[in-house]
């Protein structure tokens, strides 16, 4: 691909909180930017991915209404692909209401399939709310668990309570708190390990494969929570976008 040839693929990932980007071709993402959703205007969308010339738009939305703003921004210069149950996304879906799966979780099971290779598998995906999404051994998408996230945890002890403080989460220095902050890092991080931990094992036992599921983390806090965790095997920060591509590739090829 030379500098002044298109890319294939602009990628999207629209959640409450971020919105990511990636130019992409069919093999890697080439380069990625975010901005804070509650930001997205058609100037900011424009202006975002102005010196990038792609062909195709991969759109994953949680938040309908600023769906809307991209469709309208880009469909009249760019086809625009948005991730469904209803486009090929090299799994199968075994739920009952699957146009209820969020379209971030979609991406990710895509993802860890093709990427990894193997199933079963479990996708942890640390965002606005803590999310683990199950993939089958016949590779079916077969449902998941949804629970708060970190930040909606700490940030409701600071505003519902009077002397505890805003944190910025990190790893604590001890399990015993020495200080209000320390406690609540405590809290905090080793209580989500347990919270995912104790998930992970009813999730698993569910599942009831002979083949222990490949367990891979994602998303704002995966790096710090995996890290006391032996039972994720890996972080993949730019999972959801890894998603996005592949579905391009699976439905503009």
């Amino acid at each position: 691909m030379t500098s002044d040839q298109p890319a294939p693929y602009l990628l999207i990932n629209n959640n409450n909180s971020r919105t990511k980007f990636a130019l992409s071709d069919e093999r890697e993402l080439l380069d990625h930017r975010v901005i804070e959703t509650a930001k997205l205007t058609p100037e900011s969308l424009i202006d975002e991915v102005s010196d990038w010339h792609f062909q195709y738009l991969v759109l994953a939305s949680v938040v309908p209404e600023k769906a809307t703003l991209i469709r309208d921004t880009f469909i009249d210069n760019h086809p625009v692909l948005e991730v469904s149950h209803q486009i090929d996304l090299g799994i199968t879906v075994d739920f009952p209401d699957p146009s209820t799966i969020g379209a971030d979780r979609l991406a990710n099971a895509a993802a860890v399939v093709e990427i990894h290779e193997t199933v079963p598998a479990i996708v942890v995906d640390f965002g606005t709310a803590v999310t683990f999404d199950i993939i089958s051994a016949e590779r079916a998408y077969v449902g998941g668990v949804i629970a708060p996230g970190l930040d909606v945890m700490t940030d409701y002890m600071h505003q519902r309570t009077a002397l505890l403080p805003k944190i910025d989460l990190k790893e604590p220095p001890a399990a015993i708190g020495k200080s209000t902050v320390d406690a609540m890092l405590s809290g905090a991080v080793h209580g989500y390990r347990g919270l995912v931990k104790e998930i992970l094992v009813q999730t698993e036992a569910e599942l009831g494969s002979d083949q222990p599921p490949v367990i891979v983390a994602t998303g704002g806090y995966a790096e710090l929570i995996a890290a006391g965790l032996p039972e994720i095997q890996t972080v993949q920060p730019e999972l959801t976008l890894e998603g996005l591509r592949i579905i391009g590739n699976l439905n503009f090829a």
